[in-house]
């Protein structure tokens, strides 16, 4: 029997089978000599032990198309970052720290901001004009009143998407807008491990639909870029790449060096000022990082 491990926890896996439900999952030792450990998001054959009691256990780990190590989830097709257009206000290089770690990955990332019912027109296209050029689509719902959900959920449906954004911001009111109409057996899961259905302590996928699962991650306040030279953090600014053959050096940085095409865009208003100066802090964060 085919499902996908939607949590894991203290050695106990739980794989959703579609039409069967939950199972309560232990992995055989044969991983460990494999030195393999089942992921969250990861497709696998499991051996029913028990239908009554809904346990099982996992034989084999499909093939992965990827995995992540933060969050730690196997088989993502794309990111959803979230956060609030107000209350709290949103911290761009907290995003834009995001973004990084995604696009090092090589993970498509979707950017939304809930409450979009406490701003207004003026605020949202100053956000669209910084993230304009940043090859990401952006969303502007508000999980109060279920605007832009449609929309939202379109981008979702067929894929697994983790989903992360700092505390505060409404992710699980919007997470459980998400899936109102879903009628998987949580209950099973959650008298199992203890957990409240509402507060995210631990990675867990949830069903969209049979097709679609999202990935509910704790929140974060901050975010490292470990391991990453300085000199490679411009490949992950897809807005600079049209004005870098303008830069009179090559392998120009974009921070120090003169007749700077990117510098120059930032300048003539092409580029967000804010974004780019985000960039200069994170080089010069990387920087220090590598003397140490």
């Amino acid at each position: 029997m085919k499902g996908k491990i939607i949590k894991g926890i203290s050695g106990f896996y739980y794989v959703h089978v579609v039409e069967s439900g939950i199972y309560e999952c232990k992995a055989k030792g044969i991983f460990r000599n494999r030195n393999m450990k089942p992921m969250v998001g990861d497709n696998v054959e499991i051996e029913v032990l028990s239908q009554e009691d809904m346990l099982g256990n996992i034989e084999d780990i499909l093939p992965r198309s990827n995995s992540l190590i933060r969050p730690a989830v196997a088989n993502v097709d794309q990111a959803l970052i979230i956060f609030a257009f107000k209350d709290p206000e949103p911290n761009y290089q907290l995003l834009d720290r995001f973004l990084v770690q995604m696009r090092r990955q090589d993970i498509p990332v979707l950017i939304c901001f809930n409450k979009s019912d406490l701003g207004n027109p003026e605020q949202q296209a100053v956000i669209e004009s910084i993230y304009d050029k940043s090859m990401t689509q952006l969303f502007f719902v508000s999980a109060k009143s279920e605007e832009g959900l449609d929309l939202l959920f379109s981008a979702l449906s067929g894929k697994t998407t983790t989903v992360a954004g700092p505390s505060g911001v409404g992710k699980s009111s919007l997470i459980n807008r998400l899936q109102k109409d879903v009628h998987m057996e949580t209950g099973v899961l959650s008298e199992k491990i203890k957990r409240g259905k509402h507060t995210t302590r631990h990675s867990q996928l949830i069903s969209l639909d049979f097709q679609s699962y999202i990935l509910d991650t704790p929140g974060f306040s901050t975010l490292e870029l470990d391991g990453m030279e300085a000199a490679n953090l411009k490949e992950c600014y897809p807005d600079f790449e049209q004005f870098e053959p303008y830069c009179k050096f090559g392998g120009c940085n974009h921070v120090g060096e003169r007749d700077c095409g990117v510098k120059d865009a930032v300048e003539s208003g092409e580029l967000s000022k804010g974004r780019y100066d985000n960039y200069c802090y994170l080089y010069e964060e990387l920087k220090q990082n590598r003397k140490y």
